[in-house]
């Protein structure tokens, strides 16, 4: 990020922040929208991280931490939205997974879908270290800098996201117990 555009905006010149905004917003939309898996929750989170940095702005002490600050900014946005919505379940009925393969890319629509279910199913905070880590590509030492958590934490977020992960989509897989005859 270029430093000079921040502190232009940190003195209050709308224009540069504006290009702040322009230049980070989209990121932000895609990250908040990963984290919160809903387009209009994304929004919401981007706007209000944005007014954030807006006005908290001419408090950051290093322009060139712009983009730590601003993701940081993001994910508190993105826990606020989180805990106004309530949670809800799609009525949908799962089909079962031991049909046969088709090669017809059927199967990159399923694992797309167990994926979605299983990653809908972690905490906002285990979202958010995935999404950071695997999404941007970010070391684990960025994540948490953004997070504003320790290493070790970030690694143990992501450690316990991965296992609900991979519990998430095994319990998908395994068939429905039958009910017993009465």
């Amino acid at each position: 990020m270029d430093t000079e555009l921040v502190t232009r905006a940190q003195r209050g010149d709308e224009e540069a922040f504006a290009s702040l905004a322009v230049a980070v917003g989209n990121r932000l939309h895609a990250v908040a929208h990963r984290i919160l898996r809903d387009t209009d929750l994304a929004e919401d989170a981007t706007q209000q991280a944005l007014l954030a940095m807006w006005r908290d702005l001419p408090r950051l002490r290093d322009p060139a931490r712009f983009d730590a600050w601003a993701y940081r900014l993001l994910v508190r946005a993105c826990y606020a939205e989180g805990r106004r919505t309530r949670h809800w379940t799609p009525n949908m009925r799962l089909l079962p997974a031991h049909e046969p393969v088709q090669a017809d890319g059927s199967n990159t629509i399923v694992d797309r879908d167990q994926l979605e279910r299983g990653f809908r199913r972690l905490s906002i905070d285990h979202r958010a270290v995935v999404v950071l880590h695997h999404y941007l590509d970010w070391p684990l030492e960025r994540v948490a800098d953004a997070l504003g958590i320790p290493a070790g934490t970030a690694r143990s977020r992501l450690h316990h996201a991965m296992r609900g992960l991979r519990a998430a989509i095994d319990a998908d897989a395994r068939p429905p117990a039958r009910k017993a005859a009465q």
